[in-house]
């Protein structure tokens, strides 16, 4: 997936799917999520849960319906970071077709959860993400 320099695999499955066969829109907001913190994850020591970020603003554009059993391609990249916040933008594309299925573009801020408000991004991990992308932020 040009561009996007983090890929995951997502199969729909039957639980995915709405009314009309294909899969509910709210259900794109919970793939991007679980591939953020698959992301983030894979570029630190802490747990799943224990990422502390949280998210401020996401819009997806739907561009063509996925359907039961159909294997997604999600992928990706960090296009901005400030003092305490990061975008992602993200693509979603059916695998076999490579049909464009859903693009995103989410607002992550780090958090301190005990103070209730925002934190800078730290240093190591602006390091590591910028090791990853190929470029400084």
């Amino acid at each position: 997936m040009e561009g996007f320099p983090f890929v995951m695999e997502q199969v729909v499955i039957f639980r995915d799917i709405d009314m009309m066969g294909h899969v509910n829109n709210a259900v794109y907001a919970s793939y991007f999520e679980t591939a953020r913190i698959e992301y983030l994850h894979s570029l630190t020591d802490d747990p799943p849960n224990q990422v502390p970020f949280i998210l401020a603003e996401i819009t997806i554009t739907y561009k063509s319906p996925a359907y039961l059993r159909e294997r997604l391609v999600i992928g990706l990249r960090v296009s901005e970071i400030g003092n305490s916040s990061m975008v992602f933008e993200g693509q979603i594309i059916e695998k076999e077709t490579g049909r464009l299925v859903a693009t995103s573009r989410a607002v992550l801020v780090h958090f301190d959860y005990q103070k209730q408000r925002p934190v800078p991004v730290p240093a190591e991990l602006r390091a590591r993400i910028s090791r990853f992308e190929g470029r400084e932020f």
